[in-house]
């Protein structure tokens, strides 16, 4: 996952020297009483959904894993009401891999002409190039941050949703080949290596979309189970889709987990959410940052071994879930 403009995230650090004094409030605002709108979210379902991935093992291009683990999320999303189809492709990796890309398109309520994409890349990176042992960097990642649990938050949306009412469409929408970015240990570094299948749905929006039925905006999941997770504001989401991401938020502080939602600037990020701004859908990334941590500001266990099921947090599902129920409910 992810490529960060670098010279940018330095950057934060002026942002959150500036936004320091209203720590205190925002610290406050989250232990406000919280008015719920919209049914439970369920975080013990959601991380079933996120260790079932975990059980294929590594969701790696071209794998075993990955063809039985597509077959078990359309299952899914079936089981839940959704209408689903899928979107074939062979996409060149950045090391000339071919790479035979899945996207899966789960969608509720498909006669509503209002619609959002709610959308996380459900692949596995091929390398731990991130980990701290060297001689693990040429070793797959289980992804169950940085894949399973953003894929398992959407499922358990689909549950909740279709055995209730919302006048809404949401397109549940499962990216492929998102991880095969060039590696740290390539000596070839490519930012458009990331987001493969993000790309090229972008680039056929028509496939699935008439001009009546434009997604009105969209909205990311990435690594939303970490431990200790918290979630800035993403630079191109505050460029692009400032409104969405203020709704957001504020619904996140409306359902009682505004310390979850930091009301300060992130980083820009190359992820998923990009190509649909490029064709012109406002989409936003709740992605975490981790300004303390050495090892990465995505957190500790990112592109490593560690990427695993033990280190996936509930209560970081439940934040992120009940405040996009809180959301889709009330817009």
């Amino acid at each position: 996952m992810k490529f960060p403009s670098i010279y940018i995230l330095l950057s934060l650090f002026f942002c959150l020297a500036y936004f320091s004094c209203q720590s205190k409030k925002q610290a406050t605002a989250g232990e406000e009483e919280p008015q719920l709108i919209g049914p439970t979210f369920n975080e013990d379902s959601t991380l079933s959904f996120c260790s079932a991935q975990c059980e294929f093992g590594p969701r790696t291009m071209n794998s075993k894993a990955h063809d039985d683990c597509e077959a078990w999320i359309i299952s899914k999303f079936k089981q839940y009401g959704c209408e689903v189809s899928t979107q074939k492709a062979d996409l060149e990796g950045w090391d000339g891999t071919v790479l035979h890309s899945t996207n899966i398109i789960a969608r509720l309520n498909t006669e509503a002409q209002q619609r959002i994409i709610i959308c996380a890349h459900w692949d596995s990176r091929p390398w731990a190039d991130n980990d701290p042992d060297e001689a693990n960097h040429h070793t797959p990642v289980i992804a169950a941050n940085d894949g399973a649990s953003g894929v398992a938050v959407m499922i358990e949306l689909a549950r909740i949703i279709s055995s209730d009412t919302l006048s809404l469409g949401i397109d549940f929408v499962c990216f492929d080949a998102e991880d095969y970015g060039t590696p740290k240990w390539s000596e070839k570094q490519d930012e458009d290596s990331w987001a493969l299948g993000a790309q090229y749905f972008a680039r056929n929006l028509s496939t699935f979309y008439s001009e009546q039925q434009t997604p009105v905006c969209g909205i990311l999941l990435d690594m939303v189970g970490g431990q200790g997770a918290k979630f800035y504001q993403e630079q191109f989401s505050k460029d692009h889709a400032q409104t969405i991401l203020n709704d957001v938020w504020q619904a996140a502080h409306d359902a009682g987990y505004g310390s979850y939602f930091v009301h300060q600037a992130g980083g820009y990020i190359t992820d998923d959410h990009k190509p649909l701004i490029d064709k012109g859908i406002p989409t936003i990334d709740i992605i975490p940052y981790y300004p303390d941590c050495e090892a990465s500001a995505f957190g500790p266990t990112w592109h490593t071994v560690n990427d695993d099921i033990n280190h996936i947090d509930k209560n970081t599902f439940k934040a992120v879930g009940q405040s996009l129920i809180q959301y889709l409910y009330t817009r």
